[in-house]
């Protein structure tokens, strides 16, 4: 069964544009007009992957995505027409998982949708042990991550960032190792979208009670700390 993406623009230019670049590409699209009825769809938990415009009418992007944040974890990917809404598409409260800034290429968009579907692949395959450091796991096969038996919900980049620090927790990963891992070596990432996702990540863990879960060594990278409560 093809790759199911789900595509809300209320431009139908674009969505042609879109569902034409996904379905040359080996996907089956479907399509929303409205923040509404793409939430009701999403939810419906048919999707491997929303590509979801900002700029909806009446419900707007953003609250599509708290709104389904609240019972799904299927990736995201936003359309934008301004480039300094990064932080808020990518923030703690949003979870999204990547971004395109309007007008765009349809190859980089189906790239980063690949990139997106791979690293959800890569964070869940099959009879895989879980990873622990100190109070903290991480159980891919389940794409649970808990602190002392707690839930901590991530979204899929934030999983996939921490899995890369906890398979090798003694060792510093550099910035470009951590693109690679967790979005494939061909696809360009912005400093500043490993940034938000690395800033959220942190927050989230030090809600959950581990303030020093993941260290910076200045100039090389990162790693993990002790991740003890």
């Amino acid at each position: 069964m093809p790759t199911q993406i789900l595509i809300i623009d209320d431009d139908p230019n674009i969505k042609d544009v879109i569902g034409f670049a996904v379905e040359a590409a080996g996907f089956s699209p479907s399509y929303a007009s409205d923040g509404a009825e793409g939430l009701a769809k999403a939810q419906s938990g048919a999707f491997d992957l929303v590509v979801l415009d900002i700029g909806l009418p009446e419900m707007d992007g953003l609250e599509v995505c708290k709104a389904l944040r609240r019972t799904s974890e299927v990736p995201i990917l936003f359309l934008t027409a301004r480039d300094d809404e990064i932080d808020r598409v990518l923030g703690m409260e949003i979870g999204g998982d990547d971004y395109v800034t309007k007008p765009f290429s349809p190859r980089e968009l189906v790239a980063r949708i690949k990139a997106i579907l791979k690293r959800t692949a890569r964070v869940a395959p099959a009879a895989v042990a879980p990873l622990t450091r100190g109070a903290l796991t991480l159980d891919a096969e389940r794409h649970q991550s808990r602190i002392a038996g707690q839930d901590v919900p991530l979204t899929t980049s934030e999983f996939a960032l921490l899995t890369a620090l906890m398979r090798r927790p003694d060792h510093v990963v550099s910035r470009a190792q951590l693109v690679d891992e967790v979005y494939g070596a061909n696809i360009h990432v912005s400093d500043r979208t490993i940034d938000s996702h690395i800033r959220n990540l942190r927050a989230k863990l030090k809600e959950a009670g581990l303030p020093d879960a993941i260290t910076t060594v200045h100039g090389v990278g990162l790693r993990m700390g002790p991740c003890t409560l």
